[in-house]
């Protein structure tokens, strides 16, 4: 019987057969096939995911300081709007849309009473056109004491409403039982309002109060 060949080294294909350079290579095209693998199935996704998360959270930071500068903007409206409607009802108490007649009567008997004055006429004149206001006259004789008419006449111009003392005119000074002298004063208390056409009055702002009188205050 003839004896079993023996199997060549270049056959038996074992690893261990191999040179160290040869391990080498292998080891090193494993490691390489396994970074490309982990490279495309798991890092380039979860690196594009990451990119995509960044880019979503900056649309986010920008979406949040656009939003918070709105709303600072619609605080800085609602506080203008809140500051003309303050002004604005300020502006009806100086010049309101009506003429407001008994409310202005009232006012002028308040002042008179508070200031110790006898009023003896109101008379009630016809309104007066002007282009941006509409003049309300109201003749007006009241009788004091010569400080009672100066409270009078500052009282009237701390009033909100505009009200001018127009046509001031000083008669009869008589002498009261307890010798004291009493005036009587003649004037034209003239108020104002609002035209029917509003927008007449934003070229030019409310008359003030202001006093002009004829004949003195002796």
């Amino acid at each position: 019987m003839a004896p079993p060949k023996k199997k060549s080294a270049s056959s038996s294909g074992s690893f261990d057969s191999l040179p160290t350079a040869g391990k080498a290579f292998i080891l090193v095209l494993i490691l390489g096939l396994v970074g490309a693998l982990y490279l495309f199935v798991f890092h380039i996704p979860l690196t594009d995911d990451i990119d995509a998360a960044k880019s979503q959270h900056q649309r986010l930071r920008n979406d949040m300081r656009q939003a918070e500068q709105r709303q600072q903007d619609y605080l800085q409206l609602t506080q203008e709007l809140a500051s003309r409607e303050g002004i604005d009802r300020a502006n009806k108490r100086v010049l309101p849309e009506e003429a407001e007649i008994p409310a202005f009567l009232q006012d002028l008997n308040r002042v008179a009473e508070l200031s110790g004055l006898e009023i003896r006429r109101v008379e009630p004149r016809p309104e007066e056109n002007e282009p941006l206001y509409v003049r309300i006259p109201v003749a007006l004789r009241v009788a004091g004491k010569y400080h009672q008419i100066a409270k009078f006449f500052y009282s009237i111009s701390r009033l909100d409403r505009a009200i001018n003392m127009e046509n001031i005119a000083i008669t009869n000074p008589t002498v009261s039982s307890t010798e004291e002298v009493v005036l009587t004063v003649n004037a034209l208390a003239t108020t104002f309002r609002r035209p029917s056409e509003p927008t007449a009055l934003e070229s030019r702002p409310a008359p003030t109060n202001r006093r002009q009188g004829q004949g003195g205050m002796r």
